[in-house]
Protein backbone atom coordinates (compact mmCIF):
# COMPACT_ATOMS: atom_id res chain seq x y z
CA UNK A 1 0.00 0.00 0.00
CA UNK A 2 1.11 3.51 -0.93
CA UNK A 3 -0.27 6.62 0.50
CA UNK A 4 -1.38 9.51 -1.78
CA UNK A 5 0.70 12.36 -2.32
CA UNK A 6 -2.30 14.51 -0.85
CA UNK A 7 -1.94 12.16 2.26
CA UNK A 8 1.72 13.11 2.84
CA UNK A 9 1.13 17.29 1.89
CA UNK A 10 -1.26 17.03 4.41
CA UNK A 11 0.51 15.73 7.04
CA UNK A 12 3.32 18.13 6.24
CA UNK A 13 0.74 21.09 6.89
CA UNK A 14 0.40 19.68 9.99
CA UNK A 15 3.94 19.24 11.19
CA UNK A 16 4.22 22.91 10.01
CA UNK A 17 1.71 24.40 12.20
CA UNK A 18 2.63 22.31 14.89
CA UNK A 19 6.03 23.82 15.27
CA UNK A 20 4.18 27.44 14.58
CA UNK A 21 1.67 27.62 16.82
CA UNK A 22 2.36 30.86 18.30
CA UNK A 23 1.45 32.69 14.77
CA UNK A 24 -0.91 31.76 11.90
CA UNK A 25 1.02 30.06 9.29
CA UNK A 26 0.32 31.66 5.51
CA UNK A 27 -0.71 29.61 3.02
CA UNK A 28 2.03 31.26 0.67
CA UNK A 29 4.77 29.98 2.76
CA UNK A 30 3.74 26.71 3.30
CA UNK A 31 3.29 26.40 -0.49
CA UNK A 32 6.53 27.44 -1.06
CA UNK A 33 8.49 25.33 1.79
CA UNK A 34 7.08 22.43 -0.11
CA UNK A 35 7.28 23.32 -3.71
CA UNK A 36 4.10 23.06 -4.41
CA UNK A 37 1.54 25.30 -6.10
CA UNK A 38 -0.72 27.06 -3.57
CA UNK A 39 -4.18 25.88 -5.60
CA UNK A 40 -2.83 22.36 -4.58
CA UNK A 41 -2.68 23.05 -1.08
CA UNK A 42 -5.98 24.31 -0.86
CA UNK A 43 -7.62 21.25 -1.96
CA UNK A 44 -5.73 19.78 0.35
CA UNK A 45 -6.48 22.54 3.50
CA UNK A 46 -10.29 21.77 2.24
CA UNK A 47 -10.18 18.19 3.70
CA UNK A 48 -8.33 19.56 6.54
CA UNK A 49 -10.18 22.16 7.79
CA UNK A 50 -13.55 20.10 7.11
CA UNK A 51 -12.49 17.21 9.58
CA UNK A 52 -11.59 20.09 12.26
CA UNK A 53 -7.57 19.46 11.73
CA UNK A 54 -6.77 22.89 10.80
CA UNK A 55 -8.49 26.46 11.44
CA UNK A 56 -8.18 29.35 9.13
CA UNK A 57 -7.83 32.38 10.36
CA UNK A 58 -9.12 35.68 7.96
CA UNK A 59 -7.69 38.74 7.97
CA UNK A 60 -4.38 40.54 7.13
CA UNK A 61 -2.67 38.34 9.70
CA UNK A 62 -4.46 35.35 9.24
CA UNK A 63 -3.43 32.23 7.91
CA UNK A 64 -3.53 28.69 9.56
CA UNK A 65 -3.44 27.07 12.66
CA UNK A 66 -3.55 23.40 14.48
CA UNK A 67 -7.47 23.17 14.59
CA UNK A 68 -6.99 21.45 18.18
CA UNK A 69 -3.87 20.67 20.00
CA UNK A 70 -1.35 18.63 18.35
CA UNK A 71 -1.26 15.68 21.18
CA UNK A 72 -5.57 15.39 20.15
CA UNK A 73 -4.56 14.91 16.42
CA UNK A 74 -4.03 10.96 15.60
CA UNK A 75 -1.99 10.20 12.61
CA UNK A 76 -4.79 7.79 12.09
CA UNK A 77 -7.33 9.78 11.69
CA UNK A 78 -5.13 12.23 9.39
CA UNK A 79 -4.68 8.99 7.20
CA UNK A 80 -8.17 8.14 7.07
CA UNK A 81 -9.84 11.50 6.46
CA UNK A 82 -7.26 12.59 3.48
CA UNK A 83 -6.94 8.61 1.37
CA UNK A 84 -9.95 8.02 -0.52
CA UNK A 85 -9.87 3.86 -0.22
CA UNK A 86 -8.33 1.27 1.10
CA UNK A 87 -9.34 -1.68 -0.78
CA UNK A 88 -6.23 -3.62 -0.84
CA UNK A 89 -7.83 -5.94 -3.25
CA UNK A 90 -10.83 -6.63 -5.51
CA UNK A 91 -12.13 -8.74 -2.89
CA UNK A 92 -12.13 -5.63 -0.58
CA UNK A 93 -15.21 -4.30 -2.38
CA UNK A 94 -18.78 -5.57 -3.09
CA UNK A 95 -18.33 -5.49 -6.87
CA UNK A 96 -14.78 -7.20 -6.30
CA UNK A 97 -16.46 -9.91 -4.62
CA UNK A 98 -18.42 -11.26 -7.27
CA UNK A 99 -16.00 -11.24 -9.42
CA UNK A 100 -13.61 -13.56 -7.56
CA UNK A 101 -14.42 -17.24 -7.52
CA UNK A 102 -12.31 -18.01 -4.52
CA UNK A 103 -14.38 -15.56 -1.99
CA UNK A 104 -16.36 -18.30 -0.08
CA UNK A 105 -13.36 -20.30 0.37
CA UNK A 106 -10.06 -17.88 0.62
CA UNK A 107 -8.91 -16.16 3.72
CA UNK A 108 -6.94 -13.51 1.40
CA UNK A 109 -9.68 -10.53 2.64
CA UNK A 110 -9.69 -11.62 6.60
CA UNK A 111 -5.62 -11.20 6.51
CA UNK A 112 -5.70 -8.15 4.31
CA UNK A 113 -8.15 -6.66 6.74
CA UNK A 114 -6.40 -7.82 9.55
CA UNK A 115 -2.93 -6.27 8.07
CA UNK A 116 -5.00 -2.72 7.68
CA UNK A 117 -6.12 -3.15 11.01
CA UNK A 118 -2.43 -3.14 12.36
CA UNK A 119 -1.52 -0.58 10.60
CA UNK A 120 -4.23 2.01 11.83
CA UNK A 121 -3.78 0.66 15.04
CA UNK A 122 -0.31 1.69 14.92
CA UNK A 123 -0.99 5.14 13.13
CA UNK A 124 -3.22 5.71 16.04
CA UNK A 125 -0.69 5.30 18.48
CA UNK A 126 0.83 8.46 17.31
CA UNK A 127 -0.03 12.11 17.38
CA UNK A 128 1.10 14.96 15.16
CA UNK A 129 2.95 16.26 19.18
CA UNK A 130 4.79 12.93 18.50
CA UNK A 131 5.91 13.55 15.07
CA UNK A 132 7.08 17.35 15.71
CA UNK A 133 8.57 17.19 19.34
CA UNK A 134 11.79 17.97 18.31
CA UNK A 135 10.60 21.45 17.38
CA UNK A 136 13.81 23.48 16.68
CA UNK A 137 14.96 20.84 14.23
CA UNK A 138 11.84 20.87 12.39
CA UNK A 139 11.76 24.79 12.19
CA UNK A 140 15.01 25.06 10.70
CA UNK A 141 14.70 22.46 8.36
CA UNK A 142 10.78 24.02 7.23
CA UNK A 143 12.69 27.67 6.93
CA UNK A 144 10.88 29.01 9.38
CA UNK A 145 12.69 32.17 10.74
CA UNK A 146 13.17 32.49 14.52
CA UNK A 147 15.00 35.57 14.33
CA UNK A 148 12.03 37.54 13.33
CA UNK A 149 10.06 36.21 16.35
CA UNK A 150 12.97 36.27 19.43
CA UNK A 151 9.62 34.71 21.51
CA UNK A 152 10.22 31.65 19.58
CA UNK A 153 13.74 31.40 19.90
CA UNK A 154 13.83 29.51 22.89
CA UNK A 155 11.30 26.44 21.81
Amino acid sequence: MRLTQATNYSIRVLLYCAVNPDRPSRVADIAATFDMSETHLFKILKVLVDHKFIETIRGRHGGLKLGRPAEEIKLGDVIAATEESFQMAECFSEDGRKDCPLILSCEYNRVLREALGAFFAVLDRYTVADIAKDRSLLRGALGIDDLLHPALASA
